[in-house]
């Protein structure tokens, strides 16, 4: 596995804040974000089960660059 290391959320310490990397082996977006608390894990289970393996996250919007970057690094594998 190669991950990539896009960004980290730019108003936070570097300590323990949201990330976004991207694994050019796995063909998938790593992100590390913040729990979702109850009330939104209420809100997301409206569109369907969320299963034990998997997680909600939420990431700041101060983040869309790095959303954007990401995809431009993930972009060479949708043309393999």
């Amino acid at each position: 596995m190669t991950l990539h290391f896009i960004a980290k959320d730019p108003e936070t310490n570097g300590d323990h804040c949201p990330t976004i990397w991207f694994d050019d082996v796995a063909q998938e977006f790593v992100v590390q974000g913040w729990k979702a608390d109850t009330e939104l894990q209420a809100r997301c289970l409206e569109s369907g089960p969320i299963p034990q393996d998997e997680a909600v996250v939420r990431l700041p919007v101060r983040m869309s660059g790095a959303l954007k970057e990401a995809l431009g690094v993930a972009a060479p594998a949708l043309f393999r």
